[in-house]
């Protein structure tokens, strides 16, 4: 990796690590917040649902905005509205104002989590993306491991507002290695803006997420909040792939490169991927303190383990992607995982709590090793214009098998454990998780084998974009 790229994604990786770090320290604080703001658990979890509701309308315009004003000033942009963000949250004087400063924080993350890869993969023209994207993959494998033990510090020290206030020197390192190490850019063309398919892209994405997020209330999917908005979403998505694939270059998101089977089979995985990781990130939690007793900080602090081993696989999986290809690591990737959800389908209170943390960490090393191939193949073989098309895809595709793999989830713990007792209904919803990954394995036959050497004498990337 030459030194320019290794340049830019230092300036990338600090950056992100502000939006993938915050969501899982306010995870662990809604209870605090809920006493502290005099608000209700049914108020309070729009803290969560509004940040990602906030991140659905954004991803899709991305693409767009980083054509018209430049990857680097949209970085540093997005940056800055983070950093806006963290500070309104902390000033907040009760739950509706903390809603409302969690979207303007969402509005940020949502541009740079996509902009992320982007702007990597276009850089890095191809070459050895494997071991690109296992650095592109840090903020989210320590994320789930820093969360959790900043958030329990900050909660100890006694005021939940520091829990925003961390992000600031975060986000200045951020910004002050973009000034200096991302390399200057400006507007690629001057597209116009997709009105058509930004009212029906967002919006739907929107309403799916919130839809499935509704699903966990009573009544599952019966109940008209859930299925009615998730309806609605489906339909307009609907409506916008036929539009999408009508206008095609000129859409929002060009939808034609699906075509591409290496960029169709990544964006079908991503979704499983989503479901397989936010749906087991519900159960886990909840298992350990609905049938062993501890609290949300000690159910976090049990689930480091699944980050670090996370954290280990990536370079490994990074390497081996680009030496035998995507379809060896993630046909193994998700046969790991799908091996190590299996003792939580059996796990009851007096299962070992040994046992479980390796099967974590086992669990976690094989959705870091996930990632690496699913985020790197889906570029392959696209031109450097395509790439924010394929981003946006790839990264609603996650959201939306998040919101769908946590709601199917929920339904399936609720209904058995009405039936037969927490013990059953866990035991049943870890089964489901480890359908997913049963479907997700012979589907990554599809992702690209021993990718082909790239000519080592060709410019870098990175250093035409900037010339």
């Amino acid at each position: 990796m030459d030194t320019s790229l290794k340049r830019l994604a230092a300036a990338l990786v600090v950056g992100a690590m502000a939006p993938l770090l915050d969501a899982t320290i306010v995870s662990v604080a809604l209870h605090s917040l809920a006493v502290d703001l005099h608000a209700t658990v049914d108020t309070i979890q729009w803290v969560s649902t509004a940040y990602l509701l906030a991140l659905g309308t954004t991803v899709p315009v991305v693409g767009w905005l980083q054509r018209r004003i430049g990857g680097k000033r949209l970085w540093m942009t997005a940056l800055v509205v983070f950093l806006v963000g963290s500070v309104l949250c902390s000033l907040a004087w009760d739950a509706p104002s903390l809603i409302a400063f969690r979207v303007v924080q969402g509005v940020g993350g949502g541009a740079m989590i996509p902009l992320l890869t982007t702007l990597l993969m276009q850089a890095a023209g191809g070459r050895r993306i494997g071991r690109l994207m296992s650095i592109v993959s840090l903020p989210t494998a320590l994320g789930p491991i820093l969360g959790p033990v900043v958030g329990g510090l900050v909660l100890g020290a006694g005021d939940w507002r520091w829990l925003f206030l961390v992000n600031v020197p975060v986000v200045a390192a951020g910004l002050l290695l973009a000034a200096v190490l991302m390399p200057a850019d400006g507007p690629t063309s001057r597209p116009r803006l997709d009105v058509v398919g930004l009212l029906l892209l967002s919006p739907a994405v929107v309403a799916v997420l919130y839809g499935l997020s509704d699903v966990t209330g009573a009544g599952g999917f019966s109940r008209p909040g859930a299925w009615a908005p998730a309806a609605a979403g489906a339909l307009l998505l609907a409506v916008f792939v036929a539009w999408s694939l009508r206008r095609g270059r000129a859409a929002l998101v060009d939808l034609r490169l699906l075509r591409h089977r290496p960029l169709a089979a990544a964006t079908t995985l991503m979704l499983l991927t989503g479901a397989t990781l936010y749906g087991a990130m519900l159960l886990l939690p909840l298992s350990f303190q609905e049938l062993r007793g501890t609290d949300a900080l000690g159910a976090g602090l049990l689930l480091i383990p699944q980050g670090v081993g996370s954290l280990l696989s990536r370079s490994i999986a990074g390497r081996l992607t680009d030496r035998v290809g995507a379809r060896v690591v993630g046909v193994v990737a998700f046969a790991v995982i799908g091996v190590a959800t299996l003792p939580f389908a059996f796990a009851d209170a007096t299962t070992p709590e040994w046992w479980l943390l390796l099967a974590l960490l086992v669990r976690g090393a094989g959705l870091g090793a996930a990632f690496i191939p699913l985020m790197a193949v889906g570029f392959i073989g696209l031109e450097k214009a395509e790439m924010p098309h394929a981003s946006t895809v790839t990264r609603i595709a996650q959201q939306i098998g998040g919101a769908a793999g946590t709601a199917v989830l929920a339904v399936v713990l609720q209904s058995a454990a009405a039936a037969a007792g927490p013990v059953a209904g866990f035991q049943d919803a870890f089964w489901w998780a480890f359908g997913f990954t049963v479907v997700a394995a012979p589907l990554s036959l599809l992702l690209p084998g021993r990718p082909q050497p790239v000519d080592a004498s060709a410019e870098p990337a990175l250093e035409r974009a900037s010339a």
